[in-house]
């Protein structure tokens, strides 16, 4: 029998947890199949997930709002229950669907149908988990600041556990972990509704999807998981000899390395990238083969050098400087399961390069570990450090981003000894698949960022201090070119030694102080800088700074206006995907939006009801965009600064959810609800300290940047949590006063915060990647200005005090109809 009004208003124990439980595993679920997505389908297909994810919310709370006589307010806890318990089995059973989908993003029939079909399937345990926390945050509007604290406290738990759980479980096998943590969710909502079946329902499920995971995993090491990695990049993927899953990347091996006719092992990164383990015994009379590398050039000219290799990878640059005799090699290698593949099961295999005593070896990101650093090296070599893989943060987040920037090179020039040279290998492309010339994009930008970096330092004549040679990589069309820059001019005896290797190599001469075969790389290494050769070309090869990052995305606005966007190759196809979404997103937003407006016409509300509503609309589209916007924009800036991906989800995200959390706790003891005026004050502080935030930031890290990891934490949670504790607040207290105001839907106003939501989380990294991080954080400023605005008009009208007792959310089937608004 239904519960009396007054009692179904009032949240109990097991609804808070319930909810936590449902909003953990979602984020879980969120970036697990983000770090899975990267596997699978090409990297920049790996934001989808968030954005097809955040659009699952909003129809979970539009679904809410346009069918409350299915949702009536009476029947609340056992829907709750209902819904999280179909929420865990859609986790599975959408999750093995989507696993056997031939991924295929091109524009033929099959191909959007693959897309397509994708994007539905995982949006349907979003649908079930947003009807649950729309549910939550409409149905008990008292207590709404507590429970949406809850919420964003599960969320940034959530967060930090999948960073732990992903060193014991393999991506497959954590998503059904997932799964059983929502069925857990369903156990508690049960208990809350006093549901004997639902609980032995939610109880049976969590036990056999949990009994499940912890399964598959243990047979995920041996290759025999039932539940595995169907297709990757458009292939059938295949059995491994090793597997490895961490929080921003998948590693396999091939082959046999007791063989001993195998000479050379590939580790691969995301079922894309490859670096190469070569066989050695430690006889340097082995891997004479070395000093026909391109990318070890600059060795033959700087001997008994003390030589900084960044990106370990498979160890091959680390037994290079071995083979020339250098005086010492250190190696620094992001990835921790790299390095343990490299020196623990492949260790006999190579040699254990990490027992050599002119060798050491560092987990860590390169550019943070050099800021720590007062020692100078006589070479710094980066050769071929691209992975093609996401992190955690989403599209275009590439864990190298960071080694290909103005900022960057700075500090790589710095830590060089006098005479000392930057060694940089990458590809020069010739020609496309199909044999046409192309213009060589990598190249010319690495080039463009060198002379703006010389310029920057004051040197005049910038082509003094650069080399570049180019050697055909065994890819049809595509030669690898060394970029060597050094802050001193090469000498006379330098230039002559490269020419005598080049020569007994076969190494074609692109560029010196004295002679080019291109006349382009020649004019962005003119005096003045790279400005005007860069404004003559259509691709987009300006010097990436911090601001924007974005080393390999070279399409710009240009790029879209002439058409050539639809080129489909590695330069526009990332940007491409990204346009379709961003306009695909537009539309469905508009769609949950408009939608229930058009169906609204057709009801009987007096103008007051809607009046009243209007303002309600505007501000919780100005705080969904605005949220999303400033998030998106400091996780980019702090993950560069922090030093490693995971440091940048694990402290940005937690800190945001976190301190967002508390913000909306303190939010009925800092707003009371008879003062709803308080409210605009509040929206005011969270602006100036938003402004002041995003004014300081960039500075801030800049100064830090040598600064020691924990100390890096530090600022970075400094930085978040007063910006953070005040975004907490504007969600529960708009809620609280449309609660209070006859004719608002509040599952409605939660659809539209979803929608923004969605739109934010594409239109951050658009707008980040064309105009700026900076331009970014400010259009979230911008949109909390206008939210300020409508609370003003809100405020201005005056409110109730909100009485438990007396209220029920505008959604229920008691109150006027939801959807004429």
């Amino acid at each position: 029998m239904p519960e009396p009004i007054a009692s179904a208003r009032r949240a109990r124990p097991a609804t808070y947890v319930g909810v936590f439980l449902v909003t953990f595993s979602s984020l879980m679920l969120e970036i697990g199949l983000t770090r899975i997505f990267s596997v699978t389908m090409w990297y920049h297909f790996a934001f989808v997930a968030i954005s097809v994810a955040l659009f699952g919310l909003t129809a979970g709370a539009l679904l809410v709002h346009l069918r409350p006589a299915r949702f009536a307010l009476e029947r609340v806890r056992d829907q709750l229950w209902r819904a999280s318990l179909c929420y865990s089995i859609a986790v599975a059973v959408c999750f093995a669907i989507q696993l056997r989908i031939p991924f295929s993003p091109h524009a033929t029939a099959s191909g959007l149908l693959s897309v397509v079909a994708t994007c539905l399937v995982i949006s349907v345990p979003f649908v079930a988990s947003g009807v649950v926390v729309c549910l939550v945050l409409t149905r008990f509007p008292a207590q709404v600041n507590r429970l949406y604290a809850v919420d964003l406290l599960g969320a940034g738990l959530g967060c930090v556990a999948l960073l732990v759980l992903f060193s014991w479980f393999d991506g497959p096998s954590l998503v059904l972990l997932v799964a059983a943590i929502a069925a857990t969710g369903a156990l508690a909502f049960a208990i809350d509704a006093r549901s004997r079946g639902g609980a032995v329902a939610a109880a049976l499920c969590a036990l056999a999807l949990g009994g499940f995971a912890l399964v598959n995993t243990n047979l995920a090491r041996e290759g025999r998981a039932p539940l595995r990695i169907t297709w990757v990049k458009e292939a059938r993927d295949t059995r491994h000899t090793i597997e490895r899953w961490n929080a921003f990347s998948r590693l396999t091996v091939d082959g046999d390395p007791a063989d001993p006719d195998t000479r050379q092992l590939g580790i691969v990164i995301d079922s894309t990238a490859g670096t190469a383990v070569q066989r050695f015994n430690g006889d340097l009379s082995t891997t004479d083969y070395l000093r026909g590398e391109i990318q070890n050039l600059p060795q033959h000219i700087r001997p008994d050098a003390d030589v900084f290799v960044i990106g370990v990878g498979g160890g091959t640059d680390v037994l290079s400087a071995l083979e020339f005799g250098q005086r010492s090699v250190t190696g620094v290698e992001i990835n921790a399961d790299t390095l343990d593949l490299l020196t623990g099961e492949l260790g006999d295999f190579s040699g254990h390069l990490d027992r050599n005593p002119k060798v050491r070896l560092v987990e860590d990101e390169a550019r943070s570990y050099l800021a720590r650093t007062n020692a100078r090296y006589d070479l710094i070599q980066i050769s071929l450090i691209d992975t093609w893989a996401a992190t955690g943060s989403g599209a275009f987040a590439l864990t190298e981003n960071a080694l290909y920037t103005v900022e960057g090179w700075e500090l790589f020039l710095d830590r060089l000894q006098p005479g000392g040279i930057l060694d940089v290998t990458r590809f020069l492309q010739t020609h496309d698949a199909a044999g046409r010339p192309t213009q060589p994009l990598e190249t010319y930008r690495t080039v463009a960022l060198a002379a703006q970096v010389l310029h920057e330092r004051g040197i005049t004549e910038p082509r003094r201090h650069v080399a570049i040679f180019s050697k055909p990589s065994g890819i049809a069309g595509v030669d690898l070119a060394t970029v060597m820059v050094s802050p001193d001019p090469l000498g006379v005896d330098d230039l002559r030694g490269l020419r005598t290797v080049a020569a007994e190599n076969d190494f074609a001469v692109v560029l010196t102080p004295d002679a080019s075969s291109d006349p382009t790389i020649a004019a962005l290494l003119a005096p003045g800088g790279p400005g005007p050769a860069v404004d003559t070309l259509a691709a987009d090869v300006s010097p990436p700074t911090d601001d924007r990052p974005f080393f390999f995305q070279m399409a710009d606005v240009n790029t879209f206006l002439h058409g050539d966007i639809f080129r489909d190759d590695f330069i526009t196809r990332p940007v491409l995907v990204l346009a379709l979404l961003a306009v695909t997103v537009l539309l469905l937003a508009g769609i949950c939006i408009g939608l229930p407006l058009v169906l609204g016409r057709r009801d009987r509300l007096d103008r007051a009801a809607r009046r009243n509503a209007r303002p309600f609309f505007v501000y919780f589209a100005g705080i969904g965009l605005g949220f999303l916007l400033l998030e998106v924009a400091q996780l980019q800036r702090l993950s560069s600064f922090l030093g490693h991906p995971v440091y940048g989800l694990a402290v940005v995200l937690f800190s945001v959810l976190v301190f967002s959390g508390l913000g909306s706790m303190l939010t009925e003891r800092l707003v009371p609800t008879d003062r709803p005026r308080r409210a605009v004050a509040q929206l005011a502080s969270l602006l100036v300290v938003a402004t002041v935030t995003g004014a300081v930031t960039p500075a801030l890290l800049h100064r830090m940047a040598g600064s020691t990891t924990p100390a890096r934490i530090l600022l970075a949670v400094a930085l978040l949590a007063p910006m953070a504790t005040g975004m907490g607040m504007p969600f529960a207290l708009g809620m609280r006063m449309a609660a209070a105001t006859p004719g608002v839907p509040t599952a409605y106003l939660w659809g539209i915060n979803g929608a923004t939501s969605v739109c934010a989380s594409v239109m951050g990294v658009v707008t980040a990647l064309f105009f700026g991080i900076s331009t970014a954080f400010w259009c979230g400023v911008a949109s909390y200005t206008i939210a300020l605005a409508a609370m003003a008009a809100m405020a201005r009208r005056g409110l109730p005090e909100l009485v438990d007792a007396e209220l029920e959310p505008p959604d229920t089937p008691r109150a006027a109809e939801p959807v004429g608004v």
